[in-house]
């Protein structure tokens, strides 16, 4: 899921009205007070700094005026106001700005989105690019095979080479790829790309001006443009295919410059975007930063969470649905306890045990979102991915440096596209998210009528289960890595299973 940096992890429908308490079943007491900080949480900006902030409200329109005053008299401005939702963004140098806003009436909770204070101006794959150095833009004398789909394993291990013969999706259909930009002047995307549903919303409010969603740093910020090519590159004669290489890319870039961290504010405004814009599916690889896990009852915590829900259950009852990576630090997200050493990621981090039935990654543990775990060349679960039953959805190929493919690179990560015309292997839940973000596009080209409820059922219809190893060993030192839980149809490695192109076409 979104750091540039090695990390670890980064980069249904509920009525609008209902807060996050009620959708989830969360007791309206039970994370209202903050718990007395400890290393790793949240704390009060110093006094002058200048904060970022989310402020979750009603949505009638007395108290949406009456938080706007509110915001001012305690020393604030308005960035955004999402009034459909109740979101405010909001910044202040007032250290007591969040809890000033929390005793006004109406609002319902208000938090600092980031630690670090603003400046002037992640993801979830494992490590840096490998450039593909070949003749990637040679033509292929094959036009039914693209010149450096023999590197593509990942394109046969869910049969989407022979659904392409069937169906390389729909033009009607769009991805909206919520990340850190995306290069459409790429010759493997710039004929599948949605330019008038892309956006740049970095910093919360979506500037739609022409170039505005590519990345900021082409060489830095290239996660956005590999995750677009795995989806829909198309089937051009040039470099490689997608999953879905008929249907359409669009960018809502959320990443931020230099630090290319993901906060609440710009997620918000991406899914808002999506939703109003008709975009069917998204893409999330990456987190909601700086807090691997929100924890509810941290006041702040919680107010990300309940803003990005919002904007996330906003746009799937616009018929959005989202698709969002379940982490690649082979985490048990159905655990009791997690070590989390990495939070917050945009000051200094320190320990902490949370419970991630408690503590969320965001957005992958949202109620609808479309959570995917990571597979190899042999199905196996790839050794970084974090996983989970009843918490992991499906399953996709995001590579994996310790099951080699029979290509002539006998490369186990992912290849895709890269900016500035390039091509390159990544490997991570990150890279695992898209092919099932293609496979759901092929789905909803077929079925255009499919509500994101229904669509979510039927990427776990299509998808085949391996069912859960004897003993998980992926380094090979005898040493059991993880523990499967769950039966043949649903287990916790790989949720209902690995998606499945061919059968996703053909139902």
């Amino acid at each position: 899921m979104t750091h540039l940096r090695p990390r670890g992890r980064r980069l249904l429908a509920v009525p609008l009205g209902l807060t996050l308490a009620a959708a989830l079943g969360v007791l309206p007491g039970a994370a209202s007070a903050a718990s007395a900080p400890e290393p790793g949480s949240s704390a009060g900006a110093a006094a002058g700094e200048n904060l970022s902030y989310v402020v979750n409200t009603k949505t009638d329109g007395k108290t949406i005026a009456r938080v706007t005053d509110a915001i001012a008299d305690a020393d604030g401005s308005v960035v955004a106001t999402h009034k459909k939702i109740g979101v405010f963004v909001a910044h202040s140098t007032n250290p007591d700005f969040a809890a000033e806003l929390r005793g006004v009436r109406g609002v319902q909770s208000a938090g600092a989105s980031r630690t670090a204070p603003l400046t002037p101006g992640g993801t979830l794959e494992t490590s840096a690019p490998e450039v593909y150095k070949g003749a990637a833009k040679a033509r292929s004398q094959d036009p039914d095979v693209e010149p450096l789909e023999n590197e593509q394993w990942d394109l046969p291990a869910i049969g989407a080479d022979k659904a392409h013969k069937i169906s390389t999706g729909s033009r009607d259909v769009t991805v909206g790829v919520i990340d850190t930009g995306v290069d459409d002047t790429h010759p493997d995307l710039k004929n599948n790309f949605s330019a008038e549903q892309s956006a740049n919303c970095v910093g919360g409010v979506a500037d739609t001006t022409e170039g505005a969603w590519r990345p900021y740093d082409p060489a830095g910020d290239y996660h956005g443009t590999h995750v677009a090519g795995e989806i829909a590159a198309e089937r051009n004669g040039v470099g490689v295919a997608g999953v879905a290489p008929g249907v359409q890319v669009a960018s809502l870039k959320v990443s931020e410059p230099d630090t290319a961290l993901f906060y609440a504010e710009a997620v918000v405004c991406a899914f808002v975007f999506a939703g109003d814009n008709g975009i069917e599916i998204t893409n999330n690889s990456y987190y909601v930063d700086p807090w691997l896990y929100n924890c509810l009852d941290d006041p702040d915590q919680r107010a990300i969470v309940e803003a990005v829900n919002r904007a996330s259950m906003y746009a799937m009852g616009k018929g959005t649905l989202h698709l969002a990576a379940a982490g690649n630090s082979n985490h048990d997200l159905a655990s009791d306890e997690i070590l989390d050493d990495s939070s917050p990621n945009d000051t200094t981090p320190g320990d902490r045990t949370i419970d991630p039935a408690e503590c969320w990654d965001i957005p992958t543990q949202l109620p609808g979102i479309v959570t995917v775990a990571a597979t190899g060349v042999n199905d196996d679960k790839s050794y970084y991915s974090s996983y989970g039953q009843k918490v992991v959805d499906v399953a996709a190929p995001g590579g994996d440096g310790y099951q080699i493919p029979d290509t002539p690179s006998k490369n186990g990560r992912i290849l895709s596209t890269l900016p500035e015309n390039k091509y390159g292997w990544l490997q991570g839940t990150s890279m695992a998210t898209p092919h099932a973000a293609g496979v759901a596009a092929l789905i909803k080209s077929k079925h255009p009528r499919l509500s994101p409820a229904a669509l979510h059922m039927m990427m776990k219809v299509q998808a085949d289960n391996p069912g859960c190893p004897e003993f998980y060993d992926p380094d090979g030192n005898g040493v059991e890595d993880s523990t499967c839980t769950g039966s043949k149809r649903n287990n916790g490695f790989y949720g209902a299973g690995i998606v499945d192109a061919y059968d996703a076409v053909r139902r």
